[in-house]
């Protein structure tokens, strides 16, 4: 199998320009992000017709898709194939290449949302791990297979819902790294907003409440400590930097953090989950259809990664996340899709990228499907999205809600409460059957697959 992924991050890194046209690397749960020195040197056409990826998107970084678990392995031989070609300045290639492209396809607001989504998207493996840890223990105690007093309940409770209660930290340290402050100054601002002991302060006749404004507070807070802290460097003395720096920094922060930005982020919070709810509550299926159908295309972008406080944010303020069931139908209209795709067409090598990318899709990963086969081929992805909207509607009627962030797709059924399991199973059949009709009946012909000859 090792031999199989060197071949693979060989035949990638050929299309790529070869090690010298390398300016700097890295991966994600499903792609190989790769900074290239030259664009004109690389073959994408070439690198999409390569037996084992799924799929190339062009953002600030070259995005190879490979689908989880395969993308360590040759990321891995990827890196073994770069290192005698390691004498060039990667720092300085990789600054002036991010330098371009930002300059070349990005907007203020659409990089804003993206450091946004690099805080969250680290944190992914653990609010998985976590969520579903939670998510199956809870399901055991409701089921009666497992008593809620008993030590092994306890244990599991403990380890499964310790990242929620100390999330804010981790999402400080991430933010103020993305905003190029200090990490620990940054975890320090998340513990300004979840420290229990702000509870013993009366500010201007109100008494603050730990964890008053939530991640948006501890965003805020995290943000505006790594600007302090960059401005502070400017003006003082190096020699006094480690001390005077922080300390001001910190100060600064705390004392705005309680006076601006835990009521305000409090408002914007009960604003997110109010109107959310509401359009919910007064939408119903139409709103469940319009959230479903619409989700893909912000998968396509990269945006949904920024919907993660969101999520967090509705269930530390309600309980749980009544959002996440419906978005979680874009990838099940996928499947559909992606089924119906494999039955019709002739096609032996778009078969194979099908049968590489269906595992990752019925497990809650989308992006092999939707980078590697729908959206290339154009229609389908519209009747995925059709697909989805149907499942949307339907887990909107029945109020289907989880407990816990994770992948969509089956796992999820671990992350919703015990009563609803059934409606979110038979939410994501009705999904993958429509996305599956739509698709059969007018989404997809061989002709639209010419680049899978």
């Amino acid at each position: 199998m090792s031999g199989e992924n060197h071949v693979l991050a060989q035949k990638v890194l050929e299309q790529l320009g070869g090690p010298a046209n390398i300016a700097a690397y890295t991966h994600c749960m499903t792609r190989l992000r790769v900074t290239p020195i030259d664009d004109n040197a690389v073959n994408k056409q070439a690198i999409k017709k390569i037996d084992g990826v799924l799929g190339l998107v062009e953002e600030e970084t070259l995005q190879v898709i490979l689908g989880p678990g395969k993308v360590n392995k040759v990321a891995e031989e990827f890196g073994k194939l770069l290192e005698p070609a390691g004498d060039f300045n990667i720092e300085e290639l990789a600054a002036q290449k991010k330098s371009t492209l930002k300059t070349k396809n990005s907007t203020p607001f659409k990089m804003f949302l993206r450091k946004i989504a690099s805080i969250f998207i680290p944190l992914i493996p653990a609010l998985v791990a976590s969520g579903l840890i939670t998510g199956v223990t809870k399901a055991v105690v409701q089921g009666g297979w497992l008593s809620a007093e008993s030590q092994l309940a306890m244990i599991l409770t403990v380890i499964g819902s310790g990242l929620f209660t100390y999330l804010g930290i981790l999402v400080g340290i991430n933010a103020a790294k993305e905003f190029g402050g200090s990490p620990a100054l940054g975890g320090v601002a998340g513990i300004l907003i979840i420290n229990p002991s702000v509870a013993g302060i009366t500010l201007f006749g109100e008494e603050l409440m730990p964890g008053r404004g939530g991640l948006i507070g501890v965003l805020f807070a995290a943000i505006f400590i790594a600007i302090v802290e960059k401005r502070l460097r400017r003006i003082v003395p190096q020699s006094l930097d480690i001390i005077i720096t922080p300390t001001i920094a910190l100060l600064i922060t705390g004392i705005v953090t309680y006076l601006v930005f835990m009521p305000i982020g409090g408002l914007i919070s009960d604003g997110i989950t109010k109107g959310l709810l509401s359009i919910l509550d007064m939408g119903g299926v139409v709103a469940g259809f319009v959230l479903g159908a619409t989700f893909l295309p912000l998968v396509v972008t990269g945006l949904h990664q920024g919907l993660t406080p969101v999520h967090l944010e509705l269930i530390n303020s309600i309980g749980d996340d009544p959002l996440l069931p419906i978005l979680a139908m874009g990838g099940a209209g996928q499947v559909g899709a992606a089924f119906a795709i494999y039955m019709k067409t002739n096609k032996a090598r778009l078969k194979r990228a099908i049968g590489g990318a269906l595992p990752s899709g019925l497990l809650g990963i989308g992006e092999p499907l939707i980078f590697g086969v729908t959206l290339p081929l154009g229609r389908p992805f519209l009747t995925a999205c059709l697909g989805a909207g149907i499942g949307g509607a339907f887990q909107a009627y029945f109020k289907v809600a989880t407990i816990a962030v994770g992948v969509s797709g089956l796992p999820l059924s671990f992350l919703v409460h015990a009563q609803q399991i059934l409606y979110y199973l038979a939410g994501l059949i009705i999904a993958y059957t429509a996305g599956f009709i739509f698709t059969f009946l007018f989404g997809y012909k061989d002709e639209m697959a010419s680049e899978f000859e």
